[in-house]
């Protein structure tokens, strides 16, 4: 079955940092943008980051530029998105998505392949 696999999350206080990890099994991730997702309590679920298929480019929402990193390892068949400076705010479920357009150009509203379950990150003192 084709599947993405996040991990990685957890609790963490204000501040600090954790890095999530995105795996495929049954498909390759070389051939595809992949986004990353987030969805706090009671809100609408938004856009965090996306990688091109080759890691060539990469886009960031504004509440996180500077704090997180996203970054791919095809041959590893992973993407993994490094989140610093942790705030209460970036407290949700994140998710991964995979795009066959390979680039991601309008990629909060694209639409994409194949979702992940989630892994919940929580900041909090």
């Amino acid at each position: 079955q084709l599947q993405l696999v996040e991990s990685g999350g957890g609790l963490v206080q204000p501040g600090g940092s954790l890095r999530l990890s995105c795996a495929a099994s049954g498909f390759t991730l070389e051939y595809y943008a992949i986004g990353w997702f987030r969805q706090a309590p009671g809100k609408e679920r938004e856009g965090v980051a996306c990688i091109s298929n080759s890691g060539g480019s990469t886009n960031y929402a504004d509440s996180v530029k500077g704090r997180f990193t996203i970054s791919r390892d095809n041959a590893k068949n992973t993407v993994y998105l490094q989140m610093n400076s942790l705030k209460p705010e970036d407290t949700g479920v994140y998710y991964c998505a995979a795009s066959g357009l390979r680039l991601c150009v309008l990629w909060m509203l694209s639409r994409y392949d194949y979702w992940g379950q989630g892994t919940q990150v929580t900041v909090s003192s």
